[in-house]
């Protein structure tokens, strides 16, 4: 069985240096919940949510990680991300289920609790709730993050020009 720096070395050795395989032009970070600069979710996401932008840039076609915190009885309606998601529990709870419509209850819905890992593939359509407490999740993959609701009429988006 081979060891996490034997494989490092050998990544490095057939790179051509250890440089080229760990230098990856980010900055060295060390951050504990409580050091989290929340704010409000982008407008992608139904009120109420909060974000805290980890490293990288979301936005961008780069690797990101963030941190999304979820009231009490919040749900994200079906939707899907032209790029893999994947989603750590860090608190309380966050059920998800498969599929063009958000069915609270369904006996194929799993909900994960703190430690908890899903990982959702590009394209694929699915929806998200939290029940009677505040959940905490990370948030990464490879960027931009976007989403598009299965039901146009769900995109917070839609509802805000439709108010305008």
């Amino acid at each position: 069985m081979k060891t996490i720096a034997s494989v490092m070395t050998a990544l490095a050795i057939l790179s051509g240096g250890a440089g080229r395989v760990l230098a990856q032009g980010h900055t060295h970070l060390l951050q504990t919940p409580a050091e989290a600069a929340w704010g409000p979710a982008p407008p992608m996401l139904p009120s109420g949510a909060q974000i805290a932008v980890l490293s990288g840039d979301p936005t961008k076609a780069v690797p990101y990680s963030v941190r999304l915190k979820f009231p009490a009885n919040y749900a994200i309606p079906a939707h899907s991300h032209p790029t893999d998601e994947n989603v750590v529990v860090v608190s309380g709870a966050l059920t998800f289920g498969m599929g063009d419509k958000l069915v609270k209850g369904a006996a194929a819905n799993k909900t994960l609790a703190a430690g908890g890992y899903a990982l959702a593939p590009a394209n694929m359509n699915h929806f998200a709730y939290t029940t009677t407490s505040e959940t905490t999740i990370v948030l990464y993959g490879q960027g931009p993050v976007e989403f598009k609701y299965v039901n146009p009429a769900d995109d917070p988006r839609n509802a805000k020009t439709a108010t305008k």
